[in-house]
């Protein structure tokens, strides 16, 4: 059943709320992420670059556990991989626990941009840091960590 439209609503919450907060935070926070990217030489990764590279350990990780992390399709981290491949930043190599599968792996130029994001991570912190105040960001850090830990008891 259709409600009907009512006139004069207060839309603010739509705004003001701690996921559209966050959201508008992250865009933020990842686009000076990729400024300082590209002031070290590395103009060739995107906000979705990054985000499957969080998802892919230094070890080495399977296309699927990758995907199912970043809460994507196996197709679209597989095309993101894809990318990163071309770009020279990953490889896929046998999984020597399974032969049949394959493990994404940074390359050696992979490796250095990902010490070059881990520098401009931490440089982005700073600059928030300073914006918002230290106490802040770590009382936002803490409280988040806290929050995205799931509840007891589930898998």
């Amino acid at each position: 059943m259709k409600r009907p439209r009512r006139a004069n609503i207060d839309e603010s919450w739509r705004h003001d709320n701690i996921g559209r907060l966050l959201s508008n935070a992250l865009r933020h926070f990842e686009a000076r992420v990729i400024e300082l990217l590209a002031e070290a030489g590395h103009d060739e990764v995107t906000q979705s670059h990054i985000h499957a590279t969080r998802h892919l350990d230094v070890a080495g990780t399977r296309l699927t556990e990758m995907a199912q992390r970043a809460a994507m399709t196996k197709q679209s981290m597989s095309e993101l991989v894809d990318q990163l491949e071309r770009k020279g930043l990953v490889t896929r190599r046998p999984d020597p626990a399974d032969g049949r599968a394959r493990l994404v792996h940074f390359t050696p130029a992979g490796l250095a941009w990902l010490d070059d994001f881990r520098v401009a991570v931490r440089k982005a912190e700073g600059e928030m840091s300073r914006a918002i105040g230290a106490d802040a960001l770590r009382a936002m850090k803490d409280a988040l960590r806290r929050h995205g830990k799931p509840p007891t008891g589930s898998a």
